[in-house]
C-alpha cells in the first residue's frame, strides 16, 4: 500500500520539476505538478498526493509560520498573509478533567482568517498563479470560502464561492463578503455544492481549492509539524496521539502526510508516529461508520445535521487518504453528539480560549474515548481546533450565559448583583 508508514521514498520520476511531481494513491500513476491543471489521476481517478525527490529533516526548517517548512512544500514562498505559527496552549484544569498526563490546544482559529485553511490557501493560491488560471473556485461550509476570498484577493485573482443555502455561520458569509467573493448560495447541502464546483473544474470554469486539491493539503501538512516541534520542545517527545474534527478528512490526510515523510527522511520512528484520531458530530459521521464497520471506503450521507456547520459533511472526499492514516498510526475515530460538542466548547471557553462548535468536536470526542477507555490516562494528547469562536458568533452566544438587566444606577446594579 502506497500510504504505509512502511513505504520506501520513491524515485524521482521523468516528469518531476524541481523534485515534485504528482503521484496516484491508487494505481502510482506520476504526473509533471504544473504543466496542465488536474485534481485526480488522469487514468483512473484517484487522489493524487504531491511528491519529493528530496524530503527535509528538522534541521532544515527556519523561519516563522508556514513558510518556516519551505522545504517540506512545493515553493519558497506562496500567496502569504502571515499564516501559520499558531498557539499549542496549556489547559491544566481540562488537562487535569479529562485525566491524560498531557493536554494541549493546537488553536487554528488564530490564522489570519480564523481557520486552518488558510494554511492550504498560501499554497494552493501559490499554485493557481504558477498554473496561470484566472479564477479560484471552492464549495463550502464557511470556513474554505472565507480563506480563499482573502488569499484570492492577496493575490489579485476571482473568487468564486458556492455554500449551502442558510447552513453557513453569518461570520465566515460575511469574511467571504467582505474580501470581494462572488457567493453563490446553493439549494441543497454543502456535497451537493462540491459537486457542482468540481463540474465547473472538470469544464474549465474555475481552478478548484476544496482539499480534493493535492496541493492545499501540502500546506496543511504544516500542521502536524508544528504540533511535533511544539512538543519536543516541552516534553522532549512528539504526542502520543493527535485528536482532531472530520469533516472532509483533509486535516486528517495532511497530518498523516507529513509524519509519513519525517519516517522516509529518518527523522521520525514508526512506533512514535501519533494516534490520528478523528472526531464527528453524530449526525455527520460516516468516518466514524467506515471505522467503526472496517471498510474500505466511506459510506455517502445524503442527509447530515448537526450544530457544529464546519464539519456538516456527508462525503469526505479525502477519506481514500485518512482511513489508512487512522489505521496505520494506530487511531480510531469516534462519534459525539451536538451536547457533547457544546459541553466541551464551554470548557475550553473556560480555559480562555474561543472556539466555533467543530472545533471543541475534538476535546468532545477525546473525553469520550478517555471515558471508554480506548485513550490510558499516560498519554500526552494534542487536540486540534480549527476555527475561531467569532466564526460563529450565534452559536457562542447560544451556549455562553444570558445578559441580566440592570438599572442605570450603581447602587441597582449592587442589589442585583
Amino acid at each position: 500500500m502506497s500510504l504505509s508508514l512502511s513505504a520506501e521514498q520513491p524515485d524521482e520520476p521523468a516528469d518531476a520539476a524541481d523534485g515534485v511531481w504528482l503521484e496516484c494513491i491508487e494505481c502510482g500513476d506520476t504526473f509533471a505538478p504544473f504543466d496542465d491543471i488536474r485534481y485526480t489521476c488522469d487514468e483512473c481517478d484517484g487522489l493524487l498526493e504531491v511528491r519529493y525527490a528530496d524530503l527535509p529533516t528538522f534541521d532544515d526548517f527556519d523561519g516563522h509560520g508556514v513558510w518556516r517548512y519551505a522545504d517540506a512544500l512545493p515553493f519558497e514562498e506562496g500567496v502569504s498573509i502571515q499564516e501559520g505559527a499558531t498557539p499549542l496552549y496549556e489547559v491544566p484544569r481540562l488537562e487535569e478533567s479529562v485525566g491524560v498526563e498531557a493536554l494541549r490546544i493546537k488553536h487554528e482559529g488564530m490564522n489570519p482568517t480564523g481557520s486552518f485553511k488558510d494554511r492550504g490557501m498560501t499554497v494552493g493560491v501559490r499554485v493557481a498563479k504558477e498554473l496561470g488560471v484566472g479564477r479560484l473556485a471552492c464549495a463550502s461550509t464557511g470556513n474554505t470560502s472565507a480563506a480563499l476570498a482573502a488569499y484570492g484577493s492577496r493575490g489579485g485573482m476571482q473568487t468564486l464561492v458556492l455554500l449551502p443555502a442558510g447552513k453557513v455561520a453569518a461570520g465566515k458569509i460575511a469574511q467571504a463578503s467582505l474580501h470581494g467573493a462572488r457567493i453563490l448560495e446553493v439549494d441543497g447541502n454543502f456535497d451537493a455544492c462540491l459537486d457542482i464546483v468540481q463540474e465547473l473544474a472538470a469544464q474549465g470554469e474555475a481552478y478548484l481549492l476544496n482539499s480534493l486539491n493535492p496541493f492545499r493539503l501540502e500546506g496543511q501538512k504544516t500542521i502536524g509539524l508544528e504540533i511535533l516541534e511544539g512538543f519536543l520542545a516541552d516534553y522532549d517527545a512528539v504526542p502520543d496521539r493527535i485528536v482532531l474534527p472530520v469533516g472532509n478528512a483533509g486535516n486528517t490526510s495532511a497530518l498523516y502526510k507529513a509524519f509519513r515523510e519525517l519516517v522516509q527522511a529518518g527523522e521520525l520512528d514508526e512506533d512514535d508516529v501519533p494516534k490520528l484520531t478523528g472526531v464527528q458530530a453524530e449526525g455527520a459521521a460516516p468516518m466514524v461508520e467506515a471505522i467503526e464497520n472496517d471498510a474500505d471506503e466511506v459510506r455517502r450521507w445524503d442527509d447530515v445535521e448537526t450544530r457544529a456547520t464546519a464539519i456538516r459533511i456527508g462525503n469526505p472526499v479525502n477519506a481514500p487518504k485518512a482511513l489508512p492514516g487512522i489505521r496505520e498510526t494506530g487511531g480510531t475515530a469516534v462519534a459525539v453528539s451536538d451536547e457533547e460538542i457544546t459541553e466541551a466548547q464551554r470548557d475550553i471557553a473556560g480555559e480562555g480560549i474561543g472556539v466555533e462548535p467543530a472545533s471543541a468536536a475534538s476535546v468532545a470526542g477525546l473525553r469520550k474515548l478517555r471515558t471508554e477507555g480506548v485513550v490510558d490516562d499516560d498519554e500526552r494528547v494534542a487536540c486540534l481546533t480549527t476555527g475561531h469562536l467569532l466564526k460563529d458568533p450565534d452559536a457562542a452566544a447560544a451556549a455562553g450565559s444570558e445578559p441580566e438587566p440592570v438599572p442605570a444606577e450603581t447602587q441597582g446594579v449592587l442589589e442585583h448583583l
